[in-house]
């Protein structure tokens, strides 16, 4: 008979491995993403020349994921060479819906964008099997890229809670800008 426990500890230290293990993924050359919070689109190819971080962003309501957000809306303003681009694989109803307890004046300036069935997180091998809300999901990601568009730096949580905070992409940004 096979041992549950061992196959759940097996499980878990090959996510830790996975989750933990410097990944640069082979980017999606020119790829766009359309706004849910108003009429934008974010394409990588015009953001060349800055930093870009991609807040890969939990399906479902996550509470979590709405501090992750408020918390960069309130101090992007110290990283000027850095978009901040927020990126949820939910319905656009859903977006909407979870999008409308973040302050409208910030979403005028940090939209949210669909990524839908997370093919850019699936792209990006953000490393999906978190089971979350009774769903399985992608595990919440920061992803950086720099100036020329390529990946430089990612942080892949390990459970909704685990998030980059502003404080450590700051860093990150001060160490790649030396």
């Amino acid at each position: 008979m096979i041992d549950m426990r061992n196959i759940k500890k097996l499980i878990f230290i090959v996510l830790i491995i996975a989750c933990t293990r410097p990944v640069i993924a082979q980017n999606p050359a020119g790829f766009q993403l359309n706004s849910v919070t108003d009429n934008s689109h974010f394409n990588s190819e015009d953001a060349k020349g800055k930093y870009v971080a991609m807040h890969f962003l939990l399906k479902t309501e996550c509470p979590y994921c709405l501090r992750h957000t408020q918390e960069y809306f309130s101090n992007a303003a110290k990283l000027p060479n850095v978009v901040q681009v927020f990126i949820k694989p939910d319905s656009e109803e859903e977006i909407k819906s979870w999008a409308g307890k973040l302050p409208a004046d910030e979403l005028v300036n940090f939209p949210i964008y669909r990524d839908p069935d997370a093919k850019l997180a699936k792209q990006f091998n953000i490393p999906f099997g978190y089971e979350f809300h009774n769903q399985v999901v992608h595990y919440p990601a920061t992803v950086l890229l720099g100036p020329d568009g390529k990946e430089v730096f990612r942080y892949t949580g390990k459970n909704n809670s685990d998030r980059l905070s502003f404080e450590k992409l700051s860093e990150k940004i001060g160490e790649l800008s030396k």
